[in-house]
């Protein structure tokens, strides 16, 4: 998998925002991706700082660009920029203020061209990754809402890679409908979900998956009430309608997805029930708590959260990742 997107990186070169700078496994991936010239590299800090912590662990970062917010030439463009985003919800002086942090600074080097991509979180948390995100770079047109996917794999033997999608895992806790100041409902959480559902089979394409998407529920197809089970049965008819040639049913619970006797009995006849492999749950605890056990029980290597919806790659680590981590998931980001 990871070979496919290499050589997709560097055919088409990017250029990375790193928010932490001086963070050691961001220093360690940063000298691996520049020595195997697969990306530009901002980092993001005091120059000698970062310079200092590079040496100090005898990382090569030369070809790097580092950036401190508090030496930008350009601040005053970038604080004016930001006001007129925020739209009178920040003043210049909260703007300034928000712009000597890392991951406010890195955010609108994205936004503002001066990279394609970013990626954060080894230190700051997933909401301090997402928020500079959201009120700056905002959704794609069309989006109405982040969320996440998960890519997985397992080696098979004999040269086997089973790849498999996950989401979401980690934004949103619920689909709840939205209303209004009258208190009309002006988008349902079966759309919102329809609409995770649709960005994770995009996402799942990038990465050589064939989606075949199981909307997941305690229930398979009415055999149970209540809880998120109209949720995702209702979604799945959404999802079906904004992507006709998707391969997706639901809603059904996990082993109807992945056996094909449990799937075809409960299904008949449905090309994704018994074979799917791209899962779809319906609130936050459920997909949290299943690609941890794939990771931790199943043996399946898990790479994310990959952010969905937005306008630029923008992505989010573990505080608990290692270089190793930083690396594929820069990699993951710059395909995108």
């Amino acid at each position: 998998m990871f070979d496919k997107l290499i050589e997709k990186v560097k055919a088409e070169p990017k250029k990375i925002v790193f928010t932490e700078g001086t963070d050691a496994r961001i220093q360690e991936a940063a000298a691996r991706l520049l020595a195997e010239g697969l990306m530009g590299v901002v980092l993001v800090g005091n120059v000698d700082e970062v310079k200092a912590a590079a040496e100090a662990k005898g990382f090569n970062i030369e070809g790097a660009e580092i950036m401190d917010p508090a030496a930008y030439e350009g601040m005053d463009e970038m604080v004016e920029k930001m006001v007129e985003l925020r739209k009178g919800k920040m003043t210049a002086d909260e703007c300034k203020t928000a712009l000597l942090k890392g991951n406010y600074f890195g955010t609108m080097l994205v936004k503002m061209g001066k990279a394609d991509c970013l990626l954060g979180g080894a230190t700051y948390s997933t909401a301090d990754t997402i928020r500079p995100a959201l009120q700056l770079v905002k959704t794609k047109p069309g989006a109405h809402l982040v969320s996440s996917c998960f890519i997985l794999t397992r080696d098979c033997g004999d040269e086997n890679l089973r790849t498999i999608a996950m989401g979401d895992c980690a934004v949103n806790l619920d689909y709840t409908d939205s209303v209004d100041k009258e208190g009309n409902v002006t988008f349902t959480g079966a759309q919102k979900l329809a609409e995770v559902a649709v960005e994770i089979e995009k996402c799942a394409r990038v990465f050589g998956i064939d989606p075949k998407v199981a909307m997941l529920s305690f229930s398979t197809k009415g055999s149970g009430k209540g809880g998120t089970v109209a949720l995702s049965a209702e979604a799945t008819k959404i999802a079906k309608e904004l992507n006709p040639e998707m391969k997706i049913d639901g809603e059904m619970q996990f082993d109807a997805a992945v056996s094909p006797t449990v799937g075809q009995l409960k299904f008949p006849g449905s090309e994704v029930a018994g074979y799917a492999n791209t899962f779809v749950f319906p609130i936050i605890e459920a997909g949290n708590i299943g690609y941890k056990i794939a990771q931790r029980l199943g043996g399946y290597a898990a790479y994310g959260p990959i952010l969905l919806g937005l306008n630029a790659p923008i992505n989010d680590l573990s505080r608990g990742c290692d270089a190793e981590e930083v690396y594929k998931m820069s990699i993951i980001t710059a395909a995108l």
